[in-house]
């Protein structure tokens, strides 16, 4: 059984700012918080006045499409980029205020190529981040065999590399990597953007499976609708890098808002299904 995580958002301390989470159930305590941020480069500006909050143990859905600031959101979370204004929170702690390496250890990250090291067998590319925290190596062998499992791949697979599986094989990869040292969050930039329908098919319903198991909170990144339709607790539509409107998916089928109408005139029929499959 995969471990569930006890760690607890670090509460204020005297002379401290108040963080008002802390004064919520936890269930409604964000674990990660966007205030008033913005981005600039280049003489872009690529984000605007961004404010969003994610919740303990949802699947936050940021959809849009190219160029909306979406992952440019899910960089600035790990600090992969900085914000020009603003401030984004992680557990309640400005994320500028923790250490680089151990926040980035405490998030799992997804993205579409998988990045898996090509010269490392797949046991080592799971077990990485374990080996730097300091593992033993029985320890080590015990989690990637359970995370192997756990995404739907066979024990043998461990002794491979990369290039010997499937793409559908590698992204699963890369989310056993992701999850190996057990981070409360995941950070998923449309890591099944590039695989074939069925393969990408599959790749959700166990993501589904997955997520009804381990509870993370995860910000996925998508320009599909029916993925976020299927996948997302909420979706958070983002357009030339304003938040548009943060809607439950059935919510998001009914909106009004022309940008959200849009798309579900776009995405034509059938739509109801694929939020109907993401609740059931």
């Amino acid at each position: 059984m995969f471990p569930e995580s006890n760690e607890i958002s670090p509460h204020s301390q005297l002379k401290t700012p108040v963080c008002w989470a802390d004064m919520l159930p936890e269930a409604a305590s964000p674990v990660i918080e966007f205030r008033d941020v913005s981005y600039r480069v280049a003489g872009t500006q690529v984000l605007s006045g961004f404010n969003l909050q994610v919740e303990s143990g949802e699947t936050l859905v940021l959809l849009g499409r190219s160029g909306s600031g979406k992952t440019t959101s899910l960089k600035l979370v790990n600090r992969l980029l900085s914000p020009t204004s603003g401030e984004i929170r992680v557990k309640c702690v400005p994320n500028t205020e923790a250490d680089l390496i151990r926040l980035r250890r405490s998030i799992g990250y997804v993205i579409q190529d998988v990045g898996l090291f090509p010269h490392f067998t797949i046991e080592r590319n799971i077990g990485l981040v374990p080996k730097i925290e300091g593992w033993p190596a029985d320890r080590i062998g015990t989690r990637v065999q359970e995370l192997l499992q756990m995404v739907g791949l066979a024990p043998e697979i461990a002794l491979r590399y990369p290039h010997q599986l499937s793409g559908g094989q590698r992204q699963r990869v890369g989310v056993a990597r992701a999850l190996a040292a057990d981070p409360e969050i995941l950070l998923m930039d449309e890591p099944f953007g590039a695989l074939d329908p069925l393969t990408r098919d599959e790749l959700q319903r166990e993501f589904l499976l997955l997520q009804q198991r381990l509870h993370k909170t995860v910000v996925f990144v998508t320009h599909d609708l029916r993925e976020a339709l299927r996948l997302g607790s909420r979706i958070a539509l983002m357009e030339a890098g304003r938040l548009v409107t943060v809607l439950a998916p059935a919510d998001f089928l009914r909106s009004t808002d022309p940008l959200a109408s849009a798309y579900v005139r776009a995405f034509g029929e059938g739509l109801e299904s694929a939020a109907n499959r993401g609740t059931s």
